[in-house]
């Protein structure tokens, strides 16, 4: 995908309503308050050699960064949502509120803005290290 076809699955996201229950359809996963799509998503990486992980993470990142950019002009600049508090509380076996309870486990921050009532968020993870790359948004009631 291209960065406008990132932008335009962002636009159609950021105006779908939610659902009342949690659905997973393709690459997007929704739920009461939220929608997190996957906008790329690498191969896996079993039998993959350092460099060519190292590789892949270096791409998906300047991708990251791309769309940061583009949003970026059209909304200013992001806040910076660190998700690794979420993970612990996650991990003691505290609640967590959608979607940060799934992002939590393989994202480790995220890029956001706050548009007409919704948090749009942006980031790259991978839940191990043999996993893909995905490059994510999140769409979320206000936060």
């Amino acid at each position: 995908m291209t960065t406008d076809a990132y932008l335009a699955t962002i636009d159609r996201l950021r105006l779908r309503d939610f659902p009342a229950v949690r659905a997973r359809s393709a690459m997007v996963e929704s739920g009461p308050g939220f929608h997190i799509a996957g906008l790329r998503v690498s191969q896996d990486f079993w039998d993959a050699d350092l460099a060519e992980v190292a590789e892949a993470a270096e791409e998906f990142e300047a991708e990251l960064t791309v769309l940061v950019q583009a949003l970026s002009l059209r909304w200013g600049e992001p806040e910076t949502l660190d998700l690794a508090a979420h993970l612990e509380r996650s991990a003691r076996g505290l609640p967590v509120p959608p979607p940060l309870d799934t992002l939590c486990g393989y994202v480790p921050r995220m890029h956001g803005w706050r548009v007409q009532g919704r948090w749009i968020g942006v980031g790259v993870g991978q839940g191990d290290r043999q996993l893909p790359f995905q490059l994510l948004v999140a769409v979320g009631e206000g936060r």
